[in-house]
C-alpha cells in the first residue's frame, strides 16, 4: 500500500510538472509573438514624437503674450459693460492681437455672445477651449507613460531567446537579441523624455491661457456667482486637470 501511495504521488507530480511546462511554453510563445508589434509601435511612437516636437516649436515661435494690452482691453470692457454698451465692449474684446493663439481665437469667438449679453454661451465657449487644451496635452502625456512601458517590454521579451542562446553557446543569437533589447529601451525612453518636456511646458502655457480667459470673462461679467463657483471648483480639483 505504501508503494501504491508513492506511485500516486509520483503521477500527480508528473501531471503538475507537465501542466506547468505547458503554461510556461505558452507564455514564452505569447510573449515572443509581441516583440514585432512592440517594435512597430515604438517606431510609430518615435515618429509621432518628432512630429509633435515640430508642432511644439511652431507653437512656441507664434506664442506672444502682452499683459499691458490685456489689461488695457479689460479696462475698456469693464467701462463699456458698466455703461450697458455691449456692442462697444464686444468691439473692444476683438482688439486683442498680441496674445497667444488660444486667447486670440477665444477673443474672436465671444464678441457675438457679449453683444447679446449671453453669459451661458461665453461660459460654454471657455469650457470648449479648455477641453481643446487638455486634448493637446493628452497626446504627449500618453507618450510619456506608454513609451517606457513599450521600451521595457521590448527589453524583456528578447531576453528569453538571448538566455537560451547563452545556454546553447549561440553567441550570435545572444548578441542579436541583446541589441534589440537595448535599442527598444533607448527608443522608448527617448520618446518619453521628449514628450515629458513638451507636456511640462504646455501645462504652464495653457494654465496661463486659462487664467487670461478667466480674467477676460471676469472683465465682461464682473462678480458672476456661477463663474466664481466654477473657478473655486477647478482650483480645488487641479486647474484644467493638466497636472
Amino acid at each position: 500500500m505504501h508503494d501504491h501511495f508513492i506511485q500516486v504521488i509520483h503521477v500527480d507530480l508528473s501531471f503538475i510538472s507537465g501542466f506547468t511546462s505547458d503554461i510556461s511554453y505558452f507564455m514564452y510563445i505569447f510573449s515572443n509573438s509581441l516583440l514585432y508589434p512592440v517594435c512597430i509601435l515604438l517606431v510609430i511612437l518615435i515618429i509621432f514624437s518628432l512630429l509633435l516636437v515640430g508642432e511644439f516649436i511652431t507653437e512656441y515661435t507664434r506664442r506672444v503674450r502682452d499683459p499691458v494690452e490685456m489689461e488695457s482691453v479689460c479696462a475698456s470692457v469693464r467701462k463699456e459693460m458698466a455703461a450697458g454698451k455691449y456692442s462697444d465692449a464686444a468691439d473692444a474684446i476683438g482688439k486683442l492681437s498680441r496674445q497667444s493663439q488660444v486667447i486670440k481665437a477665444f477673443a474672436a469667438d465671444i464678441p457675438s455672445f457679449v453683444r447679446d449679453n449671453n453669459v451661458t454661451a461665453v461660459e460654454r465657449t471657455a469650457d470648449e477651449y479648455e477641453v481643446r487644451m487638455i486634448r493637446r496635452v493628452e497626446k504627449t502625456k500618453i507618450i510619456t507613460t506608454v513609451g517606457p512601458m513599450l521600451g521595457l517590454m521590448g527589453t524583456l521579451i528578447p531576453l528569453s531567446p538571448a538566455l537560451i542562446g547563452l545556454t546553447t553557446g549561440n553567441v550570435e543569437a545572444l548578441a542579436t537579441n541583446l541589441v534589440v533589447a537595448f535599442a527598444t529601451t533607448v527608443i522608448g525612453l527617448f520618446a518619453a523624455g521628449l514628450s515629458y518636456c513638451m507636456t511640462t511646458v504646455r501645462q504652464r502655457w495653457y494654465w496661463q491661457d486659462s487664467m487670461d480667459m478667466d480674467y477676460l470673462i471676469h472683465a465682461v461679467y464682473g462678480d458672476n456667482d456661477w463663474r466664481n463657483e466654477k473657478l473655486k471648483s477647478t482650483e480645488k480639483d487641479g486647474h484644467l486637470c493638466l497636472m
